[in-house]
């Protein structure tokens, strides 16, 4: 898509679906925790779990600068609406570079059109979410067996596959480690529903057992050695900065409430908008809406041009945007005073949801990690004085 009318027409699409129908969705997960199969299938008819993947896949073919302004208006919806188009419009991505052309027929084109679901499968309980990763398997002729376990796993209960990394058993580090789509009912697999969340309700959450399941050879992307690839590169560097917009979303709205609010809300006989400590606070929210929003954008910009500084970019958006969101959260429930502590008020649930950008795609300790060691490398004298060792 390169027409400017129709990206604007499907930008006002977007925000009319999200100030209606998504709203409605709302308060319909909110009341029964769950994310019911029929607003995937209204988001996919609608063409939104399909907006940033190439034209050929039956997507729309959207630029991803231009995807992360629709992912501003998705995310100022139901933080489990927002986490559907997030994770379904990236996840080809990490498959796709890695794929031959029998696997991209097989799963990368089916998860773009709708027709199967995959969950992206790396954290594990005991480990972090890199080279450390000790999930296992072995080779046996034409097959893997898989061993180990994986908690945190985002729509790990309903997908049809795990988009998963596993290592060869006794390999360490980076070598060894494969990507793997395993069945999502395939022998030996153990799913335990854990999606009962603080915010983001109604998103499906599971830990996962895998005890010698049998994985055919052919559903592995890229050789072994090559499998954080898919995981590190392939997907978390845009993921960061799709979370990092999200929380530039889900800011503005909070504002949009906290502004509503403030206008309606009479103490003394004066609206919340005729005092300038709640005048300040707004407007301190504004500026640094705006500041993160600039910052996300201008990662979007270096990934989709291929730049080297793209993964540091987006830890620094990410990172910035997250610590943008507490605040503005924070006071934007200040404004509603005591009555956005309870549930009849929107705020509540934007509070809760925010929450959550805190650790998704990493925290903002790993955040820091990942620029100091890209700013560290950037800086390296030439006589190799700081280089990291």
């Amino acid at each position: 898509m390169t027409d400017e009318q129709q990206f604007r027409e499907l930008r006002d699409r977007v925000e009319q679906w999200v100030e209606g129908p998504g709203e409605r969705w709302a308060e319909r997960i909110e009341e029964t925790g769950q994310v019911p199969e029929e607003l995937w299938a209204e988001l996919n008819g609608l063409g939104f779990l399909r907006t940033a993947a190439p034209e050929e896949y039956g997507g729309q073919g959207l630029g991803f600068v231009r995807w992360m302004e629709l992912m501003e208006i998705f995310s100022r919806s139901h933080g489990s609406v927002r986490m559907i188009v997030h994770v379904v419009n990236g996840i080809w991505r990490a498959m796709d570079g890695h794929a031959d052309d029998e696997q991209r027929k097989r799963f990368v084109i089916p998860s773009v059109t709708g027709e199967i679901k995959i969950a992206f499968t790396l954290t594990e309980p005991g480990n972090g979410t890199g080279a450390d990763i000790t999930t296992s398997v072995v080779r046996e002729g034409d097959t893997y067996y898989l061993s180990g376990r994986k908690h945190l796993i985002t729509f790990g209960v309903r997908c049809d596959y795990y988009l998963l990394a596993a290592r060869v058993e006794g390999s360490t580090g980076h070598e060894g480690t494969v990507a793997l789509l395993v069945p999502r009912d395939a022998p030996g697999v153990t799913v335990e529903d854990t999606s009962d969340t603080m915010g983001v309700r109604g998103t499906d959450h599971a830990s996962l057992t895998f005890d010698r399941t049998p994985v055919p050879v052919d559903h592995r992307l890229g050789a072994e050695g090559q499998g954080l690839e898919v995981f590190l590169g392939g997907f978390l560097t845009p993921s960061r900065i799709s979370v990092a917009m999200s929380c530039v979303g889900l800011a503005q709205r909070a504002q949009q409430l906290a502004v509503e609010y403030a206008r309606a809300r009479v103490t003394f006989g004066r609206t919340l908008t005729q005092r300038q400590v709640i005048q300040f606070m707004l407007a301190e929210n504004a500026a640094d809406i705006e500041a993160a929003r600039q910052l996300v954008l201008h990662a979007a910009r270096r990934f989709e041009e291929g730049a080297d500084d793209a993964s540091m970019q987006s830890s620094m958006a990410k990172m910035h945007a997250v610590t943008m969101l507490t605040n503005v959260t924070d006071k934007a429930l200040q404004v509603h005073g005591g009555l956005g502590y309870w549930k009849s008020q929107k705020i509540e649930r934007v509070y809760r949801d925010a929450r959550a950008q805190r650790f998704e795609e990493g925290t903002n300790e790993v955040q820091k990690a990942v620029v100091f060691r890209e700013l560290l490398q950037r800086t390296t004298s030439r006589d190799g004085e700081g280089t990291i060792r």
